[in-house]
């Protein structure tokens, strides 16, 4: 690379990903064929609209990358019995403006938004203040029960029939348990509402058959491909036919413009691999290695939330520790391990100083880890936060287990 400056940050990036143990929940590490999709030539091509219907010319290849990304999605997404009703886009650049396309797509402004609760596990692009979505709609919350810290479907009904959303929202950024997307369509249709499955954090464990699969009972599946899904940054939405074209159109020319054919391309690889037996014992490790995680830091003395997890991510309150979440989260930094902090449900604290931190197995897992290697980093994580051992030692620790794994 002629730029040197480019250069020495992207080969600082690798040495911290090969030196540095990676527990955030939202985050992978992708195939070396992901990133050459990524990489290639179709990075180039300008290609507004859809397969076939082009503003552009030159754009057969794109046209056939494109259509295999949505064969491959469709297949690896929607049991065949309901495939003809559904279909996919593959255009959706990330998460946030993928959900926006679908509130756009379905609704006007001011109309009402049943979701989960930001301090109870949601996501911002939910309708939080701060997301443009909770400017232009009327959101309504459900929480997390206050002692199992789980979902209570009967408040969530009982909220839905007060309320009467025209959408409601069953999926989360910070919720560990497995989630009732059945129920959740019973409750949409007893009061007239659409359903939006947000499946982004466990879209992985849905392929692999490890999670219930939300296609039989939701209008509209959002997911972005880079968390559990193992793939490139990105988005997909799949629609029941009879709203898909209004869900394509909100996305372009609605939200975005030409599509990113390097991004679907290094989407279509991902498919491809989630699909592979492979990546079924993948998810398994990944799923066993968050429960080691649970357990570890439970016996320990620390609030689990929820009291385990049936995903790939843990959630941990650390007040009664008295520590705070960005505390814990700047302290294992310093020795190499890479969490975030995160609220817990009903937190008196603010987003930025939360009471709680969130852990995630997917990357270490897709690194080599297992149950065994997986224990041991908990311990340390414990032992250090309790001061039994230094910065010191603990980042020589770090430094030890790291190189135990794969390299990427």
């Amino acid at each position: 690379m002629k730029d040197k400056k480019v250069e020495q940050i992207i080969k600082n990036e690798d040495a911290r990903i090969n030196a540095q143990i990676p527990l955030i929940a939202s985050e992978n590490i992708v195939s070396q064929d992901v990133i050459s999709a990524q990489a290639s030539s179709l990075i180039n091509k300008y290609a507004e609209g859809s397969v076939g219907k082009r503003y552009y010319a030159g754009n057969k290849n794109f046209d056939e990358i494109e259509a295999l990304a949505q064969s491959r999605a469709l297949n690896l997404f929607v049991p065949k019995k309901y495939q003809s009703n559904w279909e996919v886009n593959v255009q959706p650049l990330s998460g946030s403006p993928a959900n926006l396309a679908i509130y756009s797509a379905l609704l006007k402004p001011n109309d009402k938004i049943l979701a989960m609760k930001l301090d109870s596990g949601g996501h911002l692009s939910h309708g939080h203040k701060m997301s443009l979505a909770g400017q232009l709609y009327n959101i309504c919350y459900y929480e997390v029960n206050k002692y199992s810290d789980k979902i209570n479907y009967r408040e969530v009904e009982e909220i839905a029939k007060k309320e009467k959303p025209k959408l409601i929202i069953a999926g989360a950024s910070a919720y560990p348990r497995e989630i009732d997307f059945e129920r959740f369509g019973q409750i949409a249709k007893s009061v007239g509402a659409k359903l939006l499955a947000d499946i982004s954090h466990i879209a992985g464990l849905i392929v692999a058959g490890e999670h219930q699969n939300a296609i039989p009972f939701a209008d509209v599946v959002m997911t972005t491909t880079h968390k559990t899904l193992r793939g490139p940054r990105g988005a997909i939405i799949l629609a029941k036919k009879d709203i898909a074209q209004v869900i394509n159109k909100a996305v372009f020319p609605g939200i975005q413009g030409g599509p990113h054919g390097n991004q679907i391309a290094a989407k279509a690889v991902a498919f491809y691999e989630a699909a592979k037996p492979a990546f079924k014992k993948y998810i398994k490790q990944v799923k066993k290695n968050a429960e080691v995680m649970a357990f570890e830091f439970s016996t320990a003395g620390y609030i689990v939330i929820s009291g385990g997890t049936d995903t790939h991510l843990v959630l941990i309150d650390v007040s009664h520790k008295k520590l705070n979440g960005k505390e814990v989260q700047e302290k294992l930094e310093g020795v190499g391990i890479i969490i975030n902090a995160n609220l817990i449900p009903y937190d008196t604290n603010s987003p930025m100083n939360p009471s709680g931190i969130r852990l995630g197995t997917a990357a270490i897992t897709t690194l080599g880890a297992d149950e065994h290697w997986t224990r041991e980093l908990a311990q340390l994580m414990i032992q250090f936060l309790a001061n039994e051992v230094t910065d010191k030692e603990t980042a020589k620790q770090v430094t030890k287990l790291r190189a135990r794994l794969d390299k990427v």
